[in-house]
């Protein structure tokens, strides 16, 4: 059974694959897609900081691993506020990161 979106009843199905017939549903389409692509490249930079923060941390460079750290936590921040990722997910995954860095500076000293 297939299920419309209730957002858009006035989707139609025809032959796999769904036909917009309104302009608001056309709209809202378009507008989905760009969403979807602004949060993709949201979702893949936060992981590329992330992954350099944690190996900064395991090569136990302290000042990289603190600026990494630093800007890991305002895109998850700001990925939180715009609802990219929701926000105990951005607080569990800063609090690891923060632990990490807190046990390594404390092994530097």
């Amino acid at each position: 059974m297939l299920r419309l979106s209730a957002r858009r009843p006035e989707e139609k199905f025809s032959k796999g694959v769904f036909v917009l017939h309104r302009q608001s549903a056309k709209k809202h389409a378009r507008a989905d897609k760009a969403k979807r692509n602004r949060n993709r490249h949201r979702k893949a930079t936060l992981r590329t900081v992330m992954k350099q923060a944690e190996i900064a941390l395991a090569e136990g460079n302290v000042e990289t691993a603190q600026e990494l750290c630093r800007t890991t936590t305002s895109l998850l921040d700001r990925a939180a506020s715009k609802g990219v990722i929701k926000k105990g997910t951005a607080n569990r995954q800063k609090s690891r990161l923060i632990s990490k860095l807190h046990a390594l500076t404390a092994e530097a000293a």
